[in-house]
């Protein structure tokens, strides 16, 4: 995956059990934020982070989807708990698909790595973000990327 490539279509279905496609995110800057799982610290910290984010304007416009191996029923919980405003969403079955297409998807582990892909209104990759399996992909990053695709 490269920046200004197009990225690959996915459907998955979030928290709630409805079906969320990448042209349902068109027209608006997104930020897809693969995690590992939902019940660890570092995952539980940065959808904390996000949520605040959103709620105060952070990352302005930009749609922020939350996506990990665990199933939605988990994935509910967590966002729940979190107070987490946006789509999380399953990529159980088939395990990690959407990760792997992504270049998000550990195999050794079985689950998603720490990669965030932000993409423009019109599906090109505008940014992407990495951190390893124990250090939180920042809320400024984000931010400073999306405030540079507004120009």
């Amino acid at each position: 995956m490269l920046v200004g490539a197009q990225a690959p279509d996915f459907e998955l279905p979030n928290q709630y059990g409805e079906a969320v496609n990448r042209a349902a995110l068109a027209g608006a800057p997104a930020l897809l934020v693969f995690f590992p799982l939902a019940f660890t610290p570092v995952c539980e910290g940065e959808l904390a982070a996000l949520a605040a984010a959103g709620r105060d304007g952070a990352l302005g416009t930009t749609r922020v989807v939350g996506l990990s191996v665990d199933h939605r029923y988990a994935l509910r919980d967590a966002a729940d708990r979190l107070g987490v405003g946006f789509d999380l969403l399953s990529d159980f079955w088939p395990h990690g698909e959407v990760a792997q297409a992504y270049g998000a998807f550990d195999p050794v582990r079985g689950h998603a790595t720490r990669r965030s892909v932000l993409l423009r209104p019109g599906g090109e990759i505008a940014a992407i973000f990495e951190s390893d399996h124990d250090h939180p992909r920042t809320v400024g990053s984000y931010a400073a990327a999306i405030a540079a695709l507004r120009g």
